[in-house]
C-alpha cells in the first residue's frame, strides 16, 4: 500500500521544509523581472538558512524563504546568472557567473540535438554510414568538460554530441552507436563548431532490447512475496520531518546534492542528541578509462553539470520500492522558470533486516533474539543512459548507512571483428564493446557528535611486534591517529589495515570516560585512477582522496565547486591548500566511495545493480546496547527453548 505523506500545514511551518510550487513560481517571477524572457533556468534549491538560525527557530517564528536559482540568459557573455530570491522580502540578489557556467539545463539537451540534427555535415556523414531515418537517430549531448574543442570560444555552453540508431521509438539505441562521430556543438552560436569523423564501422548486428515482450521465453515466476504491516507504519511523517525509533531528521531534494538529510538526531531518553546537522552527496564523477576519442574525454560530474536532482524518477510506479510506502514530491524548475512537479520522488518505508542481535545461554537453557528493522529513505535518478539510486538506512542499533545502487545501460564501442581491445573495452555482445570505466561519489558530512566541536582519528589495525609480551606473534591492535589539519586528513582507503575513520567530540565523555564518537566505516573503494595532471583530476579532485576534513563552510556544499559546468577546477583540492586546522571545532568530513566497473556480457542489455556506500556506527556514542529495550517479536518464544 503507497500513500502519499501529508501536509496538513497551510504554508512551511519551518525553515527546511521543501519548497512549494507556488513558491517556485513566485521566486522565478520576481527574477524574470530583472533577467528578462532570455532566461532559461537550469535549477532551484532553497536556501537553507545558517545553523544558528535554524538551531534559534521556534514554533511560531517567521520563516525565512530563500530560493535560489542558476541558469543562463545570454546577457554578458559570461557563464549565466546565480540568483537568489527572499520570498518574505521580495528582493532578488543577482549575481554572474564568472568561474565556470550554470549546469546543464533541459533546454541545452533539446538545443543540442536540434542543432546536431540538422547539421549538414552530420547529415551527409549519416547518409555515408547508410543511415538516412534521421527521426530514428538518438542524440545523446554530453558535456564538454575539460575538452572544449577550440573552435569553440572560451565562456560559450558547449556539448559533445554523439549517436545512436533506434529500430524503433522504444528501442534500446545504445545497441547500435556510430562509431566515430562526435558533434562538438556550440550552443551560443547554434551551430556544430565541429565534426568529428574517425570514420566508418559497422552496426552492431543485435538488438539490445530488455523490456519482456522482446526476450525469447520468461522463466517461471517466483511466487508471490507479500509484505503488509496491519497496524501501519512505525514512523510518522510531519511536512518533511520524520521520527522514527528515536530517530528525527529532515528530508529534502536538491538539484546538486539529490537526497538531502538535516539535522539527524537521536532520541536518547533524557536529551536529543545531534549527530549529523547536514548528509549528502556533494558532487560525483564518472571518468572513462578508454583511449578510443569516442570515450577518452568523458568524465561527466553528475551531480555538479548534470544537476542529478532534476533527474529524479518519479516513483509512481511502485517497483522502486515494497511495502507500506510514504512518499513526498518534489518541485524542480522548467526552462521558463514555471514549477515542475516529480511526484513520489522520495520513497520512505520500513524492512525487516534478519537479526539484529541473538545469544543461546547452554547453561540456562534459555534464548534471546531480536529482529532488526530498518527505515529506507530512498530516490532514484536517470543520467543519461546510468541510473543511481541512493539509500539512506537508519538501524535499531544506532547505525546510519548510505548505499548506492547503481544500474542502467553502460556505455558502449561499435567494433569491428578482431579489433576489440578488451583491456581497456570489453567484448559484451558481437561487435559491441564498453569501455572501463568508474563511478566516485564525495559525500558531505556536516558532523555535528553531540554538538560542532569534533575531531577525526584515523584507526588502523596492525600486528603487534614479536617481543617477550607476544612472543609467537599472534597479537594486533587499534593504532588512532589525529589528522589535526587539513593535509593530514587527505586519506585513502586500506583495507588491509581495516582503516575506519573515528569522529568524536572531546568535549562530551560517556561513562567510561572515552569521548563519544562515530566511526566511518568505508567499504573497498577506489580513487581516480586518473593521473594528477589530468583534466579529470583538476575538475574532480575530490575524487583524488577517500577522506578529506575542513573546518565548517555552510555555503560549501559540492565537492567540486559552485559551477564545475566548462569550469577549470575548483572544490576541495584548493580549498584546503591553507592546511587550517580541525581538530576540535565544527568540522564537515568528506568521503569518496565508488566502484571501478570493468563491464561484462553480464551487463547487457542493461546492468544489474551494483552497490558501494559506507556505514557510520556508534562507538562510545551510547553506553550499552542501545537495542537492549527492544521487545520480543510476538512469534518469538524467549526462554525455556533447547
Amino acid at each position: 500500500m503507497a500513500e502519499a505523506a501529508e501536509n496538513l500545514a497551510v504554508g512551511p511551518n519551518h525553515p527546511l521544509e521543501a519548497l512549494t510550487a507556488d513558491e517556485v513560481a513566485e521566486a522565478s517571477a520576481l527574477a524574470k523581472a530583472e533577467l528578462g524572457e532570455r532566461a532559461a533556468f537550469c535549477s532551484v534549491a532553497l536556501v537553507e538558512p545558517p545553523k544558528a538560525d535554524l538551531k534559534s527557530f521556534g514554533n511560531g517564528d517567521p520563516v525565512p524563504r530563500k530560493v535560489r536559482f542558476l541558469g543562463y540568459d545570454y546577457a554578458g557573455g559570461d557563464g549565466g546568472f546565480d540568483a537568489t530570491v527572499d520570498l518574505v522580502s521580495r528582493r532578488v540578489e543577482m549575481a554572474r557567473i564568472t568561474h565556470g557556467q550554470a549546469p546543464i539545463g533541459f533546454a541545452d539537451v533539446v538545443a543540442a540535438v536540434r542543432i546536431t540534427k540538422e547539421d549538414p555535415a552530420w547529415q551527409a556523414a549519416m547518409r555515408r554510414r547508410g543511415i538516412d531515418d534521421f527521426e530514428l537517430v538518438q542524440i545523446d549531448p554530453w558535456p564538454a568538460g575539460g575538452y572544449q574543442h577550440p573552435s569553440i570560444p572560451p565562456g560559450h555552453r558547449a556539448h559533445r554530441a554523439i549517436s545512436f540508431v533506434r529500430e524503433t521509438k522504444t528501442d534500446n539505441g545504445y545497441a547500435r552507436p556510430v562509431q566515430g562521430l562526435i558533434a562538438h556543438v556550440d550552443l551560443d552560436a547554434g551551430r556544430v563548431a565541429h565534426l568529428e569523423d574517425h570514420g566508418d564501422v559497422p552496426l552492431p548486428p543485435e538488438h539490445g532490447r530488455y523490456d519482456a515482450a522482446s526476450q525469447p521465453r520468461l522463466r517461471e515466476a517466483p511466487k508471490p512475496l507479500e509484505i503488509t504491516q496491519p497496524e501501519g507504519v512505525s514512523f510518522t511523517i510531519d511536512g518533511n520531518l520524520i521520527a522514527w525509533q528515536g530517530w528525527q531528521f529532515r528530508v529534502t531534494m536538491h538539484p546538486i546534492n539529490g537526497l538531502v538529510l538535516h539535522q539527524l538526531r537521536y532520541d536518547d531518553g533524557d536529551e536529543v542528541r545531534s549527530i549529523l546537522h547536514r548528509a549528502a552527496l556533494s558532487d560525483m564523477v564518472v571518468p572513462y578509462g578508454d583511449t578510443d576519442p569516442m570515450h577518452a574525454w568523458k568524465h561527466v560530474l553528475d551531480a555538479g553539470e548534470a544537476c542529478i536532482g532534476n533527474c529524479a524518477n518519479s516513483l509512481k510506479l511502485g517497483c522502486d520500492c515494497l511495502g507500506e510506502i510514504r512518499y513526498l514530491d518534489h518541485v524542480a524548475v522548467k526552462p521558463d522558470g514555471s514549477p515542475r512537479l516529480i511526484e513520489q520522488a522520495i520513497c520512505i518505508h520500513e524492512e525487516d533486516y534478519g537479526i539484529l542481535w541473538k545469544h543461546h545461554d547452554g547453561h540456562g537453557q534459555t534464548t534471546e533474539v531480536r529482529r532488526s528493522r530498518r527505515l529506507v529513505v530512498s530516490s532514484f535518478h536517470t543520467v543519461g543512459n546510468y541510473e543511481y539510486g541512493f539509500y539512506w538506512y537508519l538501524y535499531l542499533d544506532g547505525r546510519i548507512q548510505m548505499e548506492v545502487k547503481l544500474t542502467g545501460i553502460v556505455g558502449v564501442s561499435a567494433v569491428d571483428d578482431g579489433t576489440s581491445r578488451p583491456e581497456y573495452a570489453p567484448l559484451i555482445a558481437p561487435n559491441l564493446a564498453s569501455p572501463i570505466h568508474q563511478h566516485l561519489f564525495c559525500f558531505r558530512l556536516d558532523c555535528e557528535i553531540d554538538g560542532e566541536t569534533n575531531s577525526v582519528y584515523e584507526v588502523d589495525t596492525v600486528p603487534a611486534p614479536v617481543d617477550g609480551d607476544n612472543p609467537d606473534g599472534t597479537a594486533f591492535r587499534a593504532e588512532a591517529r589525529l589528522l589535526a589539519t587539513e593535509h593530514d586528513a587527505r586519506r585513502q582507503v586500506d583495507a588491509s589495515r581495516s582503516r575506519s575513520w573515528k569522529i568524536v567530540n572531546p568535549e562530551r565523555k560517556n561513562r567510561l570516560g572515552v569521548p563519544v564518537g562515530y566511526r566511518l566505516v568505508p567499504e573497498g573503494t577506489p580513487a581516480l585512477m586518473a593521473a594528477a595532471g589530468s583534466q579529470v583530476a583538476k575538475r574532480a579532485g575530490f575524487a583524488q582522496h577517500n577522506l578529506w576534513v575542513t573546518p565548517c563552510e555552510e555555503d560549501r556544499l559540492s565537492a567540486a565547486g559552485d559551477h564545475p559546468n566548462l569550469g577549470p577546477g575548483d572544490g576541495l583540492p584548493f580549498w584546503t591548500e591553507g592546511n587550517r586546522s580541525v581538530d576540535a571545532t565544527d568540522i564537515v568530513v568528506w568521503h569518496t566511495v565508488g566502484s571501478t566497473h570493468v563491464p561484462r556480457p553480464e551487463d547487457w542489455p542493461v546492468m544489474p545493480v551494483e552497490y558501494c556506500g559506507f556505514t557510520l556506527k556508534p562507538v562510545g556514542f551510547f553506553d550499552r546496547n542501545p537495542a537492549l529495550d527492544l521487545p520480543p517479536a510476538d512469534h518469538c518464544a524467549t526462554t525455556g527453548t533447547s
